[in-house]
């Protein structure tokens, strides 16, 4: 059996079922909250940032996160052990040249944060450190997102939850004890506007590793909004999320993949995106409440029940029998569970093949 650490103090912390980011209320009784994320897909080029805001405006996406951090906020320019990576997607590039490439100006950032809100669409960030947390606080960033890697950075979760604003929280790379202090440093902090998004920090990431079934668990034990940060391809485990009660899905968008850039093998293009935000959608409507029996969108399905019917002529005074009496389609006729109960007995009067059996077709008297 496993203890949560300060247990009450995280229930008492956590009691807001839901928080709101830019208007838009998320969590439980509301659609989820689809996050288009940037990242390095600018390839260097501020216009075409600013396109991936306006596809992700135009697809319905709800928000667009950006990573705020420089090469040398980051990591260091550095050779030796550790600074190379080693396998994957970016195996043999150096750290700080991989982050020199990905990297979203900050000078870009205050034309990003007004497109957005010209749109509609929220554009939030993911600070790599205090100072970006600082810079974010001057162009009223409506959120931070705290990425997989840096969700022990106690200090730096510290600084943002300081901010009053909501946090998202990736928990791909650390384990459930962690997750547990983690929850006990934000209570502590007072910090209620609280997601967990469960993660697989791979990219990409495989379909089969991906363990949808720890959403609910998730979500059981934390008492947590919970939402997907998905590097699978395609969008079919996002939308699966969805119907585990994942509240929040984000996913990485390129203009197109065949346009390179550090995160495109893992990204969806735009039309891609589109059918992400239906489909989860979809999938949250389609969830509804328990509800057993006949549904009012099938009201109008009920005369293709099957009912009795006769199946051939009938006299009065002829008794009802299997040859002339059977349980078909369509439903105007008795229920089949009277069938038992009308064998045997003598027509009231003359009943024509391919009628309806009713009880005023029935003697009753005899």
């Amino acid at each position: 059996m496993i203890t949560i650490p300060n247990a009450k103090l995280i229930e008492n912390a956590m009691k807001t079922p839901t928080l709101t980011i830019a208007g838009r209320t998320i969590g439980p009784g509301n659609p989820p909250y689809v996050i288009a994320e940037m990242s390095g897909n600018h390839n260097g080029d501020k216009a075409r940032a600013l396109s991936l805001i306006e596809v992700a405006a135009k697809m319905g996406a709800d928000a667009v996160k950006l990573q705020t951090y420089t090469a040398d906020t980051i990591t260091l320019d550095h050779d030796g052990p550790g600074f190379t990576v080693e396998g994957g997607l970016w195996d043999g590039r150096r750290l700080y040249d991989l982050y020199e490439e990905a990297h979203t100006p900050w000078g870009w950032h205050a034309d990003l944060f007004a497109r957005g809100r010209e749109l509609g669409v929220a554009v939030f960030s993911s600070p790599f450190d205090d100072t970006a947390v600082d810079f974010l606080e001057g162009l009223d960033c409506p959120a931070y997102k705290i990425a997989s890697f840096e969700a022990m950075d106690l200090p730096l979760i510290r600084k943002a939850a300081a901010t009053g604003k909501p946090l998202i929280i990736s928990t791909g790379m650390i384990s459930v004890d962690e997750i547990d202090t983690l929850m006990v440093t934000l209570a502590e902090f007072g910090a209620t506007d609280v997601a967990l998004l469960h993660c697989v920090s791979a990219y990409p990431a495989p379909v089969a590793a991906s363990n949808l079934s720890t959403i609910p668990a998730m979500a059981a034990r934390w008492n947590a909004i919970v939402g997907l940060s998905d590097h699978t391809p395609g969008t079919a485990v996002s939308v699966a999320a969805v119907t585990l009660g994942a509240a929040l899905v984000e996913k990485h968008l390129c203009l197109a993949r065949a346009d390179g850039g550090v995160d495109s093998a893992f990204s969806l293009e735009p039309m891609e995106l589109g059918a992400l935000v239906t489909d989860c959608r979809a999938a949250w409507e389609a969830l509804g409440s328990v509800r057993f029996g006949r549904q009012a969108a099938a009201e109008t399905s009920i005369t293709s029940r099957r009912s009795l019917y006769v199946v051939a002529d009938i006299r009065a005074g002829e008794s009802l029998t299997r040859a002339n009496v059977r349980s078909i389609r369509p439903g105007y006729g008795l229920a089949p569970t009277h069938l038992d109960k009308v064998l045997g007995r003598p027509a009231a009067r003359d009943i024509s093949r391919g009628a309806p059996l009713t009880w005023a077709d029935i003697d009753q008297e005899a």
